[in-house]
C-alpha cells in the first residue's frame, strides 16, 4: 500500500518511465489541454504531477470529437462519421502540458489517435504514423488548425493494434 503522499512524491522524483495520459486539444509547438474542456475546467488532479517528471508522456485522444464514429475492420481505419469538434489547434482553451518545456528539457511525448500518431521533436509537434485507409489530405490535414511537422518516413499504423485478440507483445 503507498500512501497518497508518497505516490505524488514518486511522480515528481521522475519515477515515472512512461505514462499514458488522455487529453483535448494540442498545438504545434506540443502544447497540450487536458484539463479545460469546453466551459468548466475539469481540474488538473494529478495530471501536471504525472506528466511533468515522466521520462516519456503518450497521449491517447479520438483525432475528432463530437460524434466521431469508426470501423477497425481488415487493418484499416473506416471513419462512418466525422467529429464536429476540431484537437488539432492554433490555440489552446488552456495549457495543461507544455510542449517548449518538455523539448528543453528532452522530454519524450507522443499524441497517439486512431488515425495519427504524432511526436514531439525539437522543431515541434510532427506527424510520424497514419493508419491504412486514412487520406492524409482530407482526413488529417484539412482538419487541423496548423500543418504540423511531417516525417520524411511516414509510416503506417500497425495494422495488428485493430484486430481483436492478442497483439503479441
Amino acid at each position: 500500500l503507498v500512501r497518497h503522499d508518497d505516490q505524488f512524491d514518486f511522480y515528481n522524483g521522475q519515477g515515472v518511465d512512461i505514462t499514458f495520459m488522455g487529453a483535448g486539444q494540442a498545438d504545434e509547438d506540443g502544447n497540450v489541454n487536458a484539463t479545460r474542456l469546453g466551459p468548466n475546467p475539469t481540474g488538473a488532479g494529478g495530471f501536471i504531477d504525472i506528466t511533468t517528471n515522466a521520462k516519456h508522456v503518450v497521449f491517447c485522444s479520438t483525432f475528432t470529437g463530437k460524434g466521431l464514429e469508426c470501423s477497425f475492420e481488415g487493418g484499416k481505419v473506416t471513419i462512418l462519421k466525422e467529429g464536429a469538434l476540431i484537437k488539432f489547434v492554433n490555440r489552446l482553451q488552456q495549457v495543461s502540458y507544455n510542449g517548449v518545456i518538455a523539448r528543453n528539457k528532452g522530454q519524450k511525448m507522443h499524441y497517439v489517435t486512431e488515425r495519427a500518431v504524432f511526436e514531439l521533436t525539437p522543431e515541434g509537434l510532427m506527424l510520424t504514423e497514419i493508419a491504412e485507409g486514412i487520406d492524409l489530405q482530407t482526413q488529417i490535414l484539412d482538419l487541423m488548425e496548423f500543418k504540423p511537422l511531417i516525417s520524411k518516413d511516414l509510416k503506417k499504423i500497425d495494422p495488428r493494434i485493430y484486430s481483436d485478440g492478442a497483439y503479441g507483445l
